[in-house]
């Protein structure tokens, strides 16, 4: 990681954006009730969420703090405040997430350096949530159609963000036009969440 941003920087000059959007094989941490799996699967999705978003806001803050400004971002989902049955420690791993998104803040805001997240539920385009339709909902005999019917259900405009949307309110919060916001994270559940 350190090397490839030190490659951006000797390209661009600097650094003043990082977004951190990882993905974890589903099949590896959803599936089976709590009480039943083991506390490899549990911890598997809260160590490597966190520990890449922790290694690249460290680094990408590291350079940032020497021109006093910039952006830290990553992505985390509903489940960070919304229980859903089977999903193993991923709920947790996002709800960590936003809880370092926050602590950073408390730490880099006084150097000008902004820390937000985002929170989209579900976008349908990634192979992540295809993943998740084969790994939870598949074996149970749901069709992708009733899926997709399940997660639209819960919003309020009865769709759910397109990638482009969640693009858009990228580009949006690591402009100057959101230089208010830090240590926060935007809802983007279209009303599933009500904060």
């Amino acid at each position: 990681m350190d090397n490839h941003l030190q490659s951006v920087i000797d390209k661009a000059g600097r650094i003043d954006i990082s977004f951190n959007a990882i993905g974890i094989s589903i099949e590896n941490i959803v599936g089976g009730p709590l009480t039943e799996i083991d506390v490899e699967k549990f911890s598997l999705p809260i160590a490597n969420y966190t520990r890449s978003y922790f290694l690249t806001a460290r680094l990408a803050a590291r350079r940032m703090v020497q021109n006093k400004s910039g952006v830290i971002m990553t992505v985390t989902a509903p489940t960070s405040r919304k229980g859903h049955a089977g999903n193993g420690g991923y709920g947790s791993a996002q709800a960590a997430k936003e809880a370092l998104t926050r602590d950073l803040s408390a730490e880099l805001a006084p150097q000008g350096i902004r820390v937000v997240g985002l929170r989209p539920n579900a976008i349908l385009e990634t192979s992540t949530l295809k993943e998740i339709f084969d790994v939870k909902a598949k074996p149970m005999g749901v069709t992708w159609e009733q899926f997709q019917g399940y997660l639209t259900a819960s919003t309020h405009t009865q769709r759910v963000m397109a990638l482009e949307e969640v693009a858009n309110m990228a580009v949006f919060m690591a402009s100057d036009k959101a230089s208010g916001m830090t240590g926060t994270t935007v809802n983007l559940s279209m009303g599933t969440l009500d904060d």
